[in-house]
């Protein structure tokens, strides 16, 4: 698998869009979630480090996505093939993951399937983005 050989613009072009799309799955469903995840908004810190961690970790997410769908397609991906590998992933790691935690955590379904709406967006997101511009440096 060659490192180096990754398509950064599809890698930061991912990142910004599933990025916003976070901002606008929270914004609409902010009540919901505040509930689901028993927080009250009087008593939370403001803070911008949130949202730049969620940042770099889509970059993260991006550039791994772009080796797996450049390693899985022989470095040929489709917009269907980054879907699929977008979902996969999802289902395969962070429903799984949330699932778990949030039985832990004692929090109920409903955080679950709003965090998991989310991470699914951002999956199915950035896998179509990589799919469409390609994974491999051209």
């Amino acid at each position: 698998m060659d490192f180096s050989a990754v398509n950064w613009l599809a890698v930061i072009a991912a990142a910004i869009v599933a990025w916003l799309f976070g901002a606008a799955w929270y914004m609409g469903l902010s009540k919901a979630w505040l509930k689901a995840a028993k927080l009250d908004p009087a008593t939370m810190k403001k803070s911008l480090l949130p949202f730049v961690i969620s940042f770099i970790a889509e970059l993260v997410m991006a550039y791994v996505m772009a080796l797996v769908v450049g390693a899985m397609t022989g470095g040929e991906p489709t917009l269907l093939a980054g879907l699929v590998f977008g979902f996969v992933i999802w289902l395969g790691f962070v429903a799984t993951t949330l699932s778990v935690n949030h039985r832990y955590e004692n929090f109920g379904w409903d955080l679950t399937l709003i965090d998991g709406g989310h991470w699914l967006g951002v999956l199915l997101i950035i896998g179509a983005v990589i799919g469409w511009f390609g994974a491999v440096a051209g």
